[in-house]
């Protein structure tokens, strides 16, 4: 017990050694009346581009939406991810995110414009219609001070974020369709709002008779199973937004979205104000118009002869990386991304339409999956992983599915191998620029052969089989593209000057590769609204199409008898397919939606944001000091607030402040308890918390919760407590991370122990510390409700002091599980064993097993009995025990999904059942040992409140067993807010 002791003095020296305000950050800073730039990206040379970007995008919204926000905005640029985008939100108070990086812009599913222009037109409307207020919403946030943000801890809270900001509840496609829209008629018309992606994938729906979802279906059943996940929101967002504005006026979508003192304050209701029409009987109109539109467009394409494609596969492989032929196996390798089964690099036999799984990709990207490239000789496919965050360069030996790692972090993408020296090419992503660099074998330097300014953007890269081009799609910052081949002998001298170039003008080039013979590249483009392939002669420079596709087809492989393996879109994805390339001139153009709009509307050509070089900066800013956020925290709102304590009510305030960036935050809830069988020195409860990064520092008197109205479980105690947590990452590598928590707490006035609200203490004043290592690889495939795959272990060291004895205690726990045949089902071991010291009667002394552990009303983990110290079919804490071991199988089976049970703002999601048996042996090999069991199941079924908000009701029950008879049967019903 000696060790023991040790191991846990040090685990707390570590845990409380650092001084919590050693973790202050600064960060360069530019502020004007209306922004805070804070660069978290080290990218000083952005700095005044993105503060004209922003502010340009500002006045066009607070025109055209007669929107005055409240505050500044604070816009943060990161660079932590190699794939540019952004979030915006209304609440507490204004704020943006950036990630520098270039976005990506596979099968154009992104604008083509500079990146900023893009973003900010987009971010800012979601700022204009989710902060949109009016008088009355004006007086709840000067009510409550600011704009109370929905908060588990005060459910109530809920309530004051819709009444201080109700559009801020409002749908992802309501969000997304509406920033769409109008961000591309900002552009001139160059969006999403006319790309030839969307088009295309209504095109197959109609084409395949695909299902066209509701407005209830598209949320409860396309954003959650359907294999284009949450970009479905995009998708059905921008035509139906489209829709309206062709049939009635893009000035009539404006008023749907603006929110002055004549509209209503949830979206629905204004779009009934507005159109005059219950939403979904429009919605069902534009599904008609949709289909009717698209059949038109089919009827198009189909007035020259379309091109034959053989289907290798009976269904779509969903999303697909570039992929390569491998003559040895007669397969097609390459990354498959697809629900049901996690995101892997795999070998797709089209004899046999098998898929043979080579290695889980992680942190594999939509459309993408991953960036790939293939050494035939070597039988090796290079691929990324990370790909949404800093990429890691990683290799898979086809035949015999050894993987390496070869560079941690090295933020390179875009591969291409030389088959002449063995050597790998890619684009590197770095506070916003992108260059080329060379990867010589072994693969341990990079080689930076060209930085390319901002805005200039090398994608698609391909090397000739003869080691002497490389090919790449080249885009500028207008957005205009073209199709270049170097001279690799050139690049590794610095020269980059293009031997030859065909400009696609904004239609992107995408996957060019050369052929077999290095007399052609073939790509698709959408050059005709149509992703088609073309066929590009390098000496004499003729650009060909080669086919005439119904939807489009993408990632050409072409093989050495002249004929190409391709991936068609359908609507289950894409679909490898053998066609024979015949160059043809009869290619007919499709209409594109937002082109009838312009046509019936000529108003959204006066939409034009201008240029951001007219915004006048420096006579703008108003400060540059740095960011410090621990200097920053501002008041941001108040609301009352009701708590449980002892099993009665108090009624309170809690009082809330945050810094812009919401990297501190302090909260301070006071309430007091009316009822008179409360003793006066209890009606009190104060509980004060202030976070920085990763400490926590709390106080505590009388504490009380809300969830304590509910039961059974009792977080309410006596008396005071200080307590010091630290919480932080010390590896993060989704799905794999490390973390240690540790907390070092002193109680005062102690009735009940800290944890265990059935466990008296006769000591008041108790010091309790504890501190644990937690390692988790837990893995879920597309649209899985839960983890399906991979373990997690934790070791804990607790230590109480009481009356002068030490109490330690060491428990760990390792859990695993595995995906089963049939999809989204899993089967799990849940371990855990304990250790202490101490006297067997002492309460310090012992872990204590019992119950569920779920309240009627919940914020905490829904499956509760997968916790160590939770054993449902025994009261709550009425197993004791010093030493102790259990376990618990768990089989998962499939959740079973609602398509249309419900409204928009209150709709079912899914209902999972799961199945449960768990052994527990206390003091094991001593005679006091003990045996209990437990067999149970739980159901939980999920459903969405105001459109964004996840509930979970869970129904469980369980049989406890026991040798003295102590086991009973136990029922929990538990509602889990947020």
């Amino acid at each position: 017990m000696h060790k023991l002791c040790r191991v846990i003095g040090v685990l707390l020296a570590v845990a409380t050694g650092p001084c919590c305000f050693a973790q202050a950050l600064s960060f360069p800073a530019l502020e004007t009346p209306d922004l805070r730039l804070v660069d978290g990206a080290s990218a000083e040379y952005l700095q005044p581009h993105v503060a004209r970007t922003f502010l340009n995008a500002l006045e066009f919204h607070k025109a055209l939406f007669d929107w005055e926000p409240g505050e500044q905005t604070a816009v943060v640029l990161r660079d932590s991810g190699d794939v540019g985008n952004g979030s915006a939100g209304p609440v507490p108070t204004n704020h943006i995110f950036l990630q520098v990086s270039p976005p990506s812009v596979t099968f154009e599913t992104n604008p083509k414009l500079e990146r900023m222009f893009s973003l900010f037109n987009h971010e800012v409307l979601h700022l204009a219609t989710l902060d949109a207020n009016n008088t009355k919403d004006r007086f709840w946030r000067s009510l409550f001070q600011g704009k109370p943000r929905a908060n588990r801890g005060h459910p109530e809270s809920i309530f004051y974020q819709y009444l201080v900001a109700p559009r801020s509840y409002s749908p992802a496609w309501f969000a997304e369709g509406s920033a769409v829209f109008v961000e591309t008629w900002m552009s001139g018309g160059i969006g999403r709002a006319q790309s030839g992606y969307y088009e295309m994938v209504f095109r197959a729906k109609v084409r395949d008779e695909a299902e066209f979802y509701s407005n209830l279906g598209l949320v409860s059943e396309g954003m959650a199973s359907d294999f284009l996940g949450y970009t479905n929101a995009y998708l059905y967002g921008t035509r139906f937004v489209s829709y309206l504005a062709y049939k009635y006026s893009p000035d009539d979508v404006i008023a749907w979205l603006k929110r002055d003192d004549a509209s209503d304050a949830g979206f629905s209701d204004q779009f009934e104000r507005v159109f005059g029409v219950n939403m979904q009987d429009e919605w069902d109109l534009w599904i008609e118009f949709e289909k009717s539109f698209q059949r038109d467009n089919l009827a198009a394409v189909r007035e020259f002869p379309l091109t034959q494609a053989r289907a290798l596969a009976r269904t779509g492989l969903g999303s697909v990386s570039r992929s390569f032929f491998d003559k040895k196996s007669s397969s097609i390798i390459g990354g498959f991304y697809y629900p049901g089964v996690l995101p892997h690099i795999g070998k797709y036999s089209a004899a046999n339409q098998s898929l043979t799984n080579l290695v889980t990709v992680k942190g594999a990207i939509k459309f993408s999956v991953a960036s790939t490239a293939f050494d035939e000789k070597g039988r090796r496919l290079f691929y990324t992983e990370d790909n949404s965050r800093k990429r890691d360069l990683m290799s898979v030996d086809v035949d015999t599915f050894e993987v390496k790692l070869i560079a941690k972090n090295l933020r390179v993408g875009d591969l291409a191998f030389n088959s002449k020296d063995n050597s790998l090419y890619g684009i590197r992503h770095h506070r916003g620029l992108a260059s080329l660099v060379g990867i010589p074998e072994p693969y341990e330097r990079v080689l930076t052969l060209h930085e390319f300014p901002y805005g200039t953007v090398m994608s698609n890269i391909d090397i000739s089989n003869n080691g002497e081009y490389l090919s790449a799609t080249m885009g500028d910052i207008q957005g205009k593209q073209n199709l270049s081949i170097f001279r690799i002998r050139d690049l590794i001298k610095g020269v980059v000057k293009p031997v030859r170039t065909f400009d696609f003008g904004f239609a992107i080039p995408e996957g060019f590769v050369f052929s077999p013979d290095d007399r052609y590249l073939f790509g698709t483009a959408y050059y005709t609204g149509v992703s088609n392939i073309f066929r590009w002669e390098i000496q004499t420079g003729d650009m060909e199409a080669v086919t005439n596709a119904e939807t489009g087809f993408f990632r050409p492989i072409p093989l050495e008898d002249g004929s190409l393996l391709a991936f068609e879109y359908t609507g289950q994805g894409f679909i490898p397919v053998e066609i024979d390339p015949t160059p043809t001139d009869d290619l007919s153009a499709i209409k594109f939606l937002g082109s009838e709009i312009a046509n019936k509307h000529p108003v959204v050509g006066t939409w034009g944001a201008g240029s951001p070089a007219g915004i006048d900066l420096d006579s703008m800013i108003t400060g540059n000091a740095d960011y410090v956020p621990i200097r920053e925290l501002l008041y941001d709102a108040g609301y009352p607030i009701l708590e449980g304590y002892r099993n009665e009510s108090a009624l309170g305030y809690s009082f809330n402040w945050t810094d812009p960036l919401l990297l501190n935050s302090a909260q301070l809830d006071l309430s007091y308890s009316w009822d008179d069988s409360i003793s006066s020195d209890e009606k009190l409860h104060v509980d004060l918390q202030y976070k920085h990064l990763d400490w926590t520092l709390r106080y505590w008197h009388n504490n009380a919760d809300f969830y304590d109205l509910f039961g059974p479980t009792e977080r309410s105690r006596k008396g005071d407590a200080f307590i010091v947590s630290y919480d932080t990452n010390l590896r993060y590598d989704p799905p794999r991370r490390l973390d240690f928590n540790a907390d070092l707490a002193y109680y005062k006035g102690l009735d009940q122990l800290p944890v265990n609200q059935n466990v008296g203490t006769p000591i008041e004043d108790l010091l309790s510390g504890n501190a644990a290592f937690t390692y988790s690889d837990l893995k879920k495939s597309q649209n899985a409700v839960d983890h399906e795959n991979g373990y997690r272990w934790v070791v804990e060291a607790l230590v109480d002091y009481a009356d002068g004895t030490s109490y330690p205690k060491l428990h760990a726990g390792f859990d695993f599980g595995f995906q089963l045949p049939i999809k989204h089902s899993s089967l799990w071991l849940y371990n855990a064993a304990g250790i202490g010291q101490g006297d067997r009667e002492e309460v310090f002394s012992n872990y204590y097993f019992g119950g569920f552990g779920n309240n009627y009303v919940d914020d905490e983990e829904v499956k509760r009995y997968r916790e160590y110290d939770s054993f449902p079919g025994f009261e709550i804490g009425e197993i004791a025990a010093r030493d102790f071991a259990k376990t618990v199988v768990e089989l998962n089976l499939p959740p079973i999904r609602f398509a249309e049970i419900g409204i928009p703002a209150f709709y079912l999601g899914h209902i999972r059942p799961a199945i449960f048996a768990g052994a527990l042996w206390t003091e094991p090999g001593s005679s006091l040992d003990e045996q209990f069991t437990t067999v149970g199941a739980q159901v939980d079924l999920s459903f969405t409140l105001l459109h964004k908000l996840p509930m979970t009701l869970s129904l469980g029950y369980a049989k406890g067993f026991a040798s003295d008879n102590k086991g009973e049967g136990e029922w929990m019903l538990s509602l889990k807010i947020l």
